[in-house]
């Protein structure tokens, strides 16, 4: 049943006349937000409220005929449900109603528990904006909407335009009253269930007569000056930006609110509706293409996605030009030029690619910005870039498979440029120094997850969730921590004072490692759900050998690469005497067969089902696989394995026509005919690996696909427990530490948002489809061709029996030289009507690249002085329209006969 006394209230807070067309209806958010607390009776007393104009309750007692006692008590109860504002003045208690957003939806929503008894509420708010903001597209001039962009100060400070208005220590600097809240916006999608991720707590600042509401009524706690500046500076580098209640009058206001694009529903006028004249400053981001080094950090933090990468490298013939997009300030803008789902579709680069290094790296490390930093010399700062995607840079300039490399754009000229020895040599300067690198915590959230599996993808999710604080316990079946990285890889290729040097970080992070336990036999996810953990990161890895399947594979004598690199880096003694044959042509065939030779075998003979352009062995690994006198005989496929009395004498093979068929699917043919037999005293088969999952996911609800990875959701890692997230090889099959540690990375999100009430696993997460511009249409001519750098090996007496690793590191002058290399391939691109001039990306940026310009000079003004500026506004923006409509035939006609 409608309270029409409450619909009443609501058309006179939106001034409009009951039974007008436009009037408030009782499906309307403006009605919908106060029904569930505000009776009929407390909207007779709310009736007698005047917009801003402080009343008491005496004088609204005259109006709406209740005694002053009733209504004083009304007029409290309204002020706690955050309908009316309520100070103290002159020692008299003082009464007035606000506009709705900002004002009265926000004071309602931060009432927090009205909103988790009434979603109502939060859906209301929601609704407001999606509702009433088409009507405000094109009509509001730069600076004059309800709500807009304050930039980061430090943005501003080279700019000698800039007024007092547009920085923000101005506005605390002239109040002495301060309250931080919740944030409204993202409560409300918190209790919508379709949070960002970003929190709501204390994140708000109110100021004045709003800090003295705030407080009384118990939506604000009281803080200092520094207190509030302190919160300003933790938005900032956690990504936030500033806005302020707009229509205070000018260089006043309120509130400072620490907004992200993903959760504002402010911003959302810019993102969805594309209305940015509505909320921006009188900034814009412009890029400076020669300092600009496509590392990402601006495109990743601009909140409303003004911001993607492309490429600054000369074509051969023009790209598109960037098409200016319609705006509503001069253009009919309705549904059909909306942006509905832009917490889904954010873009990070523009449709023809970017540089091809960042693009094919997994982790999306920002290759070009820690090349330019190295070669300014400022190592700390490459490896904090890094880091911000690797924790484990040493570890991947020693057996990363270089993708980056592969595909750098330099490599068509002469050779590509040696990234990895470059950020080997980065992350080398922080294991000698004699304070590491260690990231500071973002936030001290608390709650405790578990990681299974202290591989490369556990220990990744494990450093980027003790980040944000949270309680990290580590749980690994070996005694040793690495996984795979430890008991995978020869020391000869990663030495183990590596890997715990970069592991040493995580434990200066707080994250607890329990070695030598086995989840699901000695402890179950049942048992860590007891002891209060949130959240699982199954990460085991793809730690068990394939087997043949052919006669004579169980003998003594041959076991899995797998099983005996395992044996060999734990120092179980394996000593191997006699002939060895190892059975494939991998990277992991390659070490078995590296290691062989340096565990006593007399000589070592590889064979595999591919030839020689087909192995899948990286081109370095078999160099050094021969350079150490290891024989590969290639197309060759095991028959049987021979025996006697039970233990291995050799191997038939037959010759292996193809391995692809015509699809490029594996489906090996062979000659049965074309058979031969090597004598051997060891097999080692090295055909792929499998996953071991024990007891560990056993009575629960997660699936496992038919190659027995774990089956989960393709965007968010999550499995068919909802607490339960998964990475590394366990879900994607063997591949390499890089692919791993991106996927821990975001394992790393979902966790965060799954453990956190009503954050949605999806809105506002960027995905991170970079991709590579065409290199076909690069024009190279006229650059130089400069000899690539090379490590130097490290001399040793019998490389073939030593299990350190002989490779170099580059020095500062090789660095140097090597970097020169680098043709910057790509740069950020900004779209100018889409930037609110938030300065944001400015803060990222190490390489001064990119800078607030003024380009508006606006300032707010008094919301009772509005309309006529509106007016103004509207019939302005109905001319440009019209003039755009005649003359648009014209341009057509123009160019017709141009043609």
């Amino acid at each position: 049943m409608v309270k029409e006394k409450v619909l009443d209230f609501a058309n006179k807070v939106s001034k409009k006349k009951r039974g007008a067309k436009d009037a408030i209806k009782p499906e309307d958010p403006e009605y919908r937000i106060l029904e569930p607390v505000v009776t009929d009776e407390m909207a007779e007393v709310a009736l007698g409220l005047e917009f801003r104009i402080p009343q008491s309750a005496q004088e609204v007692a005259a109006k709406c005929g209740k005694s002053i006692e009733e209504t004083s008590r009304i007029l409290d109860e309204l002020a706690d449900l955050g309908v009316c504002f309520v100070n103290k003045k002159d020692g008299v208690d003082k009464y007035w109603h606000d506009t709705w957003i900002p004002g009265i939806m926000e004071c309602m929503v931060n009432k927090i528990e009205n909103v988790r008894k009434y979603p109502q509420i939060a859906e209301a708010m929601e609704a407001y904006g999606r509702v009433r903001g088409p009507l405000t597209a094109g009509i509001f001039p730069v600076g004059m909407g309800l709500m807009r962009v304050i930039p980061i100060e430090e943005s501003i400070m080279a700019e000698k335009r800039r007024a007092s208005y547009e920085e923000v220590s101005k506005y605390l600097n002239e109040n002495t009253l301060f309250s931080v809240s919740n944030c409204s916006c993202r409560t409300t999608r918190e209790i919508m269930g379709e949070g960002c991720g970003h929190l709501k707590e204390d994140m708000c600042i109110q100021m004045g007569h709003a800090a003295e509401y705030y407080i009384r009524t118990g939506r604000g706690r009281e803080i200092t000056r520094e207190e509030a500046f302190e919160i300003i500076k933790r938005a900032e580098e956690n990504g936030l930006i500033h806005q302020i209640p707009n229509t205070d009058g000018p260089g006043k206001t309120h509130a400072i609110c620490n907004c992200c694009g993903c959760g504002c529903l402010s911003l959302r006028t810019a993102e969805m509706f594309y209305n940015t004249d509505m909320v921006r400053s009188n900034y814009v981001a412009q890029v400076d293409k020669d300092k600009c080094v496509a590392c990402g950090e601006c495109v990743e933090h601009c909140p409303v996605n003004a911001l993607k990468l492309g490429q600054k490298i000369c074509t051969k013939s023009p790209l598109p030009k960037q098409k200016r997009r319609e705006l509503p300030r001069n253009t009919e803008w309705g549904p059909d030029k909306w942006n509905p789902d832009y917490r889904i579709n954010r873009q990070v680069v523009v449709d023809t690619g970017t540089s091809p290094c960042k693009s094919e790296c997994p982790a999306h490390i920002g290759v070009q910005g820690y090349i330019k930093l190295a070669a300014q010399g400022k190592y700390r700062d490459a490896l904090e870039l890094i880091k911000k995607e690797n924790p484990f840079p040493a570890v991947c300039g020693r057996v990363c498979p270089r993708y980056c490399e592969s595909a750098c754009t330099r490599g068509d000229i002469d050779d590509p440029l040696a990234i990895d020895d470059i950020k080997k040599f980065i992350a080398e300067q922080d294991l000698k120094a004699q304070h590491r690198y260690v990231p500071p915590l973002r936030h001290q959230y608390g709650k405790k997850i578990a990681i299974v599996g202290a591989g490369p993808a556990g220990l990744s999710c494990a450093y980027y969730l003790a980040i944000d604080g949270y309680k990290v316990t580590v749980f690994e079946k070996q005694n040793v921590l690495g996984g795979m990285l430890t008991l995978g890889i020869p020391s000869f290729r990663l030495e183990r004072d590596v890997i715990n040097a970069e592991i040493d970080i995580l434990k200066e992070l707080g994250i607890e490692f329990k070695t030598g336990v086995e989840v699901g036999k000695d402890v179950t996810l049942h048992d860590l759900r007891s002891q209060g953990f949130k959240a699982f990161y199954l990460a085991i890895g793809a730690q068990k050998g394939r087997k043949l399947g052919i006669e004579g594979e169980d003998a003594q004598g041959v076991i899995t690469g797998v099983d005996f690199l395992r044996k060999v880096n734990l120092d179980y003694g394996t000593e191997l005497e006699g002939a060895v044959v190892v059975i494939g042509g991998g990277n992991v065939a390659i070490d078995v067969a590296r290691a062989a030779t340096r565990v006593g075998a007399a000589h070592v003979d590889m064979y595999c089902l591919e030839n020689r352009k087909e192995m899948p062995a990286l081109d370095e690994e078999i160099e050094e696989a021969t350079s150490e006198g290891i024989a590969i005989n290639n197309s060759w496929g095991p028959k049987r394995i021979l025996t006697q009395n039970g233990r291995v004498t050799g191997v038939e093979f037959k010759k292996c026509i193809s391995v692809f068929d015509e699809k490029n699917r594996f489906n090996p043919t062979y000659d049965e005919n074309d058979t031969m037999t090597v004598k051997a005293d060891h097999v080692l088969v090295s055909v792929g690996q499998a996953i071991d999952w024990g007891t560990l996911i056993a009575e629960s609800a997660i699936a496992l696909n038919p190659n027995q990875t774990i089956m989960a959701d393709p965007e968010t890692y999550q499995t068919g427990e909802p607490d339960v997230f998964a990475g590394g090889d366990a879900l994607t099959g063997p591949k390499f530490a890089i692919d791993a540690i991106a996927l821990g990375k975001e394992g790393a999100i979902s966790i965060h948002r799954y453990v956190q009430p009503g954050q949605s696993l999806v809105m506002g997460r960027t995905k991170r489809a970079y991709r590579a511009f065409d290199k076909a249409n690069v024009d190279l001519e006229g650059y130089d061709r400069l000899p690539r750098q090379r490590a130097p090996h490290v001399a040793c007496d019998s490389p073939k029996t030593t299990f350190h690793d002989p490779r170099g590191i580059f020095t500062e002058e090789q660095v140097r030289k090597e970097t020169e290399r680098c043709l910057s391939c790509g740069a950020t691109v900004v779209d100018e009507d889409l930037c609110v001039g938030c300065g944001m990306c400015t803060t990222k940026c190490k390489f001064e690249a990119i800078k607030l310009v003024k380009k508006y000079d606006a300032e707010n003004i008094e919301f009772s002085k509005l309309k006529p500026v509106i007016i103004k506004s509207v019939l302005k923006r109905k001319l440009r329209i019209a003039f755009k409509k005649a003359a648009k035939p014209l341009t057509s006609m123009f160019k017709s006969n141009t043609k």
